[in-house]
């Protein structure tokens, strides 16, 4: 059914590490706005969200460079991680 997701592409690498993060990290959003209250004020932090979205990419990364041998695909989802991480390196840490 899902045998498209087995293609080694680089463009379904850049696919897959902007859409598995980006669902990740408004699901966690979700989470600790609405379950994850301690007295009107949420847990984590904005960008503790924004990292623990790329949790998905690691997982991703690692089935397809190691399980599938797909090369293409995996260099198209570090990519994508690399850039979301230059991006939170600049929203969060600026001097």
């Amino acid at each position: 059914m899902f045998n498209f997701l087995k293609k080694d592409s680089f463009w379904l690498g850049l696919i897959l590490g902007i859409i598995m993060p980006a669902i990740c990290t408004g699901l966690l959003y979700l989470l600790n706005v609405y379950v994850f209250v301690n007295n009107d004020k949420p847990i984590f932090r904005l960008s503790t969200l924004y990292i623990l979205g790329l949790i998905p990419n690691a997982i991703a990364l690692r089935i397809y460079l190691v399980n599938l041998k797909a090369d293409k695909t995996g260099r198209g989802i570090l990519f994508v991680t690399f850039i979301f991480a230059i991006i939170f390196m600049i929203f969060f840490y600026k001097s």
